[in-house]
């Protein structure tokens, strides 16, 4: 039976920036252009929270299942290692799923309906990355799953249970965040590989092979610098404040380009998430502050 700190790791608690950063950057943009709904803002980061769990449980489950995971680079896994029966990890993934579900409906019910179509097909869409017949995580298409709902249905769904607009810095927002949250995922597959390969997992990373993944991870940081400038030209010049985000995500880019494999890569998971959520940061603040 796996310990709580063997749940906790099964959560990928490295990963959690990313659910954490699209809130801030959608309330950042909510604040500059209306005013910040703190209760809307804290049920979004419920559903984001709880969507993050859920889709790590679910890939936890579904990878170990298959064999995948049965040799494993990274961060140890629940069903992989042994630690843990797949049913448990099963039921985990569904009741974050639910917390996420219950949350979702409560926001519906303040704001508008539609979003609870929204919010079961970011759950099917969870589920399926790993967890069906077809999985679309093993066809190399993950990347543009998170780039939507990770980046832009999470900070312009933010934004919008709190203003009810849709504003065009929340779009250059969600890409800034989605660009970045991507970015873990192309570190994270860069560095599984040759792994990826042997189980037949045709991630992106594989499909574009170890060179071309590098080049897109660096793409990926400097267009979300660019974003920054986005949302800057959009609101306030103090958005630029969000290039901070350099700071933490150029030693995992000199260490992406500079060839680093396996074990050396699993840091560069890490930095990217603090660089996405010192992105989301450095540009909220500001926004906020200016819009009070």
């Amino acid at each position: 039976m796996a310990t709580a700190s063997q749940w906790v790791q099964g959560a990928r608690p490295r990963t959690l920036p990313a659910a954490v950063a699209p809130v801030l950057a959608g309330t950042g943009v909510a604040g500059f252009e209306g005013g910040v709904g703190l209760g809307a803002a804290l049920l979004a980061l419920v559903v984001s929270l709880a969507l993050q769990v859920a889709v790590n449980y679910a890939n936890d489950y579904s990878d170990g299942v298959r064999g995948t995971d049965d040799v494993r680079v990274g961060p140890m896994r629940l069903v992989g290692s042994g630690v843990a029966a797949p049913a448990a990890v099963k039921r985990a993934a569904f009741l974050a799923f639910g917390v996420a579900g219950v949350a979702g409906l409560v926001l519906a019910v303040s704001t508008s309906w539609w979003l609870v179509l929204v919010g079961a097909v970011s759950m099917v869409a969870a589920w399926a990355y790993t967890g069906t017949a077809k999985p679309y995580g093993y066809l190399g298409l993950g990347e543009v799953m998170v780039f939507v709902f990770f980046g832009l249905v999470a900070v312009v769904g933010t934004t919008y249970v709190q203003l009810e607009e849709l504003p065009a810095a929340a779009w250059v927002a969600g890409t800034g965040v989605g660009l970045l949250a991507c970015a873990i995922l192309v570190v994270n597959n860069l560095r599984d590989i040759p792994t990826d390969t042997d189980a037949g997992k045709r991630t992106l990373a594989v499909r574009l092979g170890d060179a071309r993944t590098r080049q897109l991870y660096a793409g990926m940081v400097a267009g979300a610098a660019a974003c920054v400038g986005g949302v800057a030209l959009l609101t306030t010049g103090w958005a630029l404040c969000g290039l901070v985000f350099l700071l933490p995500a150029l030693p995992g880019l000199r260490r992406v380009l500079g060839g680093a494999t396996g074990p050396a890569l699993i840091p560069v998971l890490q930095s990217t998430g603090v660089a996405e959520l010192v992105w989301a940061v450095g540009v909220a603040v500001p926004l906020l502050v200016v819009g009070a």
